[in-house]
């Protein structure tokens, strides 16, 4: 049973179909322009852009195929930053939010380290929701950019972008989005209006691995230093040989993501998810939800902790029956709590127990109930276990 939604998304049958001739009977390179193939190739990858545009409201001209997140991400905040360095700009600040992805975090870090960029951490409320009030105060007019993701990957919170917006831009300061998580969640439709750049991942969306998109505003987009260089490709922002088959995949899940059929969907999951919920605080184990209130986080997301039970033991008892995680599977394997659980409050030890179960379109009502069924077996075994280690301790 899989409830790791958030982490990766099967890719679509739909998805992988449309996918499948640019494999193989359309596989020419996209940037072959001196023949029919590469011209087909090319027009495949510009009406994918089109598509992937749709979804957040922008144009064309503005969507740079990337490989993923991470590597929007990066670019975004890489690439402003250093260009800002180099040409010595007066805006020497960057707020990031207390709860981004570590991707994020680590190239504010390099920043900091390689080209003295100041960099400040905007902090959230217990619920994960940023505190405007001490966004407010740390804008200012020395702030190059402002980076808050719009749905959290560990704990669901979703982030009023269009308020937010509203505060970073009094200062002119350039307003980044990590929305990943976004698409499953919320509608993105507008975005494009709320931010200068926005980055998306094919396989949080039901599109495939390796590929990914940065909006860029056209506006900015002289503002944005490589971080690799080649034969030009996407304005140079990004050279490199574009990928057309995954290219088409994000453009499908695009427009899979954003079409009424998904809409109905995220509310069912929103009810299926909620079911689950309640019959997990049912169990007869002291438990706490971690993060927003249901109605203000992702559909399908639960990070939940089970008082004096580790994550990681109740994990390891699930398997090989049930897929979850302790949260981030980026961050999965480093040896601390979770820095988002610890911006939030929780001790290290709440931090521990938290797992966070994600549900997908395909999760089923039957799913749950065996979930829950094995959760409790499993809760019961481990509880034992303890009482026995304590009483011959």
């Amino acid at each position: 049973m899989y409830f790791d939604y958030q982490s990766t998304t099967p890719v679509a049958d739909h998805v992988l179909k449309e996918m499948r001739p640019h494999f193989s009977d359309a596989f020419a390179n996209p940037h072959s322009s001196d023949h029919a193939l590469g011209w087909r190739s090319a027009t495949a990858v510009e009406a994918a852009a089109q598509r992937v545009a749709e979804l957040i409201g922008s144009d064309s001209d503005e969507i740079f195929f990337t490989s993923g997140a991470t590597e929007s991400n990066n670019l975004a905040i890489l690439g402003l930053g250093r260009r800002a360095g180099l040409r010595g700009s007066s805006k020497t600040r960057i707020l990031l939010s207390a709860i981004e992805h570590k991707c994020v975090l680590s190239a504010g870090r390099a920043l900091q380290d390689q080209y003295g960029l100041v960099v400040d951490i905007i902090p959230v409320d217990h619920k994960g929701h940023i505190v405007v009030s001490e966004l407010e105060r740390l804008m200012d007019d020395d702030v190059l950019l402002v980076s808050i993701m719009a749905v959290n990957n560990e704990i669901g919170t979703i982030q009023n972008i269009q308020k937010l917006s509203e505060v970073v831009r009094k200062h002119g300061s350039i307003f980044h989005c990590d929305a990943a998580q976004a698409p499953l969640a919320i509608s993105v439709a507008d975005f494009a209006s709320h931010v200068d750049m926005l980055s998306l991942s094919g396989h949080k969306m039901y599109g495939p691995k390796g590929i990914g998109a940065l909006y860029i505003n056209r506006e900015l987009q002289e503002e944005i230093e490589p971080l690799v260089y080649g034969g030009g490709q996407q304005k140079g922002i990004r050279p490199g040989t574009l990928p057309t088959p995954l290219c088409v995949g994000l453009a499908s899940a695009s427009d899979y993501v954003s079409s009424p059929e998904a809409s109905h969907k995220r509310e069912e999951l929103r009810t299926l998810r909620d079911r689950f919920l309640n019959k997990l605080l049912a169990l007869p184990y002291s438990a706490r939800l971690f993060g927003a209130e249901l109605e203000n986080r992702h559909p399908g997301n639960i990070s939940i902790g089970f008082e004096g039970l580790n994550a990681q033991d109740i994990l390891g008892a699930l398997q090989p029956r049930l897929a979850a995680s302790t949260g981030s599977a980026c961050t999965s394997g480093i040896p601390e709590p979770s820095h988002v659980l610890k911006a939030i409050g929780l001790t290290t030890e709440e931090a521990e127990s938290a797992i966070r179960f994600s549900l997908g379109f395909e999760t089923t009502e039957k799913e749950v109930d065996n979930a829950v069924e094995l959760l409790e077996h499993a809760l019961l075994r481990l509880t034992n276990s303890l009482s026995t280690t304590l009483s011959t301790a």
